[in-house]
């Protein structure tokens, strides 16, 4: 199946409302894990790079302590929710910001991060060197590097069974999303050629469901 893109930014107010509301538990403690697979403890800087609605970064906050997070969105609508979901936890205040910009003209951040995250991003990016450009541009040598993603199937047949699978039961909107998502996305064999082209060709890429697809490594 030929890659078919879909909108990069998720700024309409009932996706916004759906994505915040739903149940990504699973997928976001998935990702919580393998950072704490990769980094062991961790009192550095992080940045997460298309935050959405600030789940995993208020995750990653709560799990270590000492560490800073800052959360990149593109949609205010997202990031909206986000700062919602840090005023529920005012023990995290000054230690979680959000920032609302695109790639690859994001203004605000900081230069040297300890760890460059991002989950789903990938998929939404007309041109994924966006976020591999990001990831060299704000890490350093030694920065952990996590970035997850769906990875695409090899025909509508077997996106839509996925849909079925996960999300019979979400509203509409997820479900189209999902899958949009899925067909927007690359295939690992593809991700590692972004990587090979942006020179983070020693990172890894590797499966780790029967829909998401890791990269992980140190810069």
């Amino acid at each position: 199946m030929q890659r078919q893109l879909e909108p990069e930014l998720m700024d309409d107010a009932e996706q916004a409302a759906a994505y915040a509301a739903a149940d990504f538990a699973e997928a976001n403690g998935r990702f919580v894990r393998l950072f704490g697979e990769l980094c062991g403890g961790f009192a550095g800087t992080a940045l997460d790079l298309g935050c959405g609605p600030g789940d995993i970064c208020l995750r990653l906050a709560r799990a270590y302590p000492a560490c800073t997070v800052h959360g990149l969105d593109g949609a205010a609508a997202m990031l909206d929710y986000a700062e919602a979901g840090l005023a529920r936890q005012p023990e995290l205040a000054g230690r979680v910001r959000f920032l609302q910009g695109r790639l690859p003209l994001a203004h605000g951040l900081a230069d040297g991060y300890d760890a460059l995250l991002s989950n789903s991003l990938l998929h939404h990016l007309p041109d994924p060197a966006v976020l591999w450009q990001a990831v060299r541009r704000y890490g350093r040598p030694g920065s952990l590097v996590l970035v997850m993603d769906l990875f695409r199937p090899p025909d509508d047949a077997a996106a839509q069974a996925l849909v079925r699978r996960y999300a019979a039961d979400a509203p509409p909107v997820l479900q189209r999303d999902f899958h949009n998502s899925l067909c927007a996305a690359f295939t690992p064999d593809e991700i590692a050629g972004q990587l090979a082209a942006t020179g983070l060709d020693h990172l890894r890429v590797w499966v780790v469901s029967d829909r998401h697809v890791a990269v992980d490594g140190v810069l």
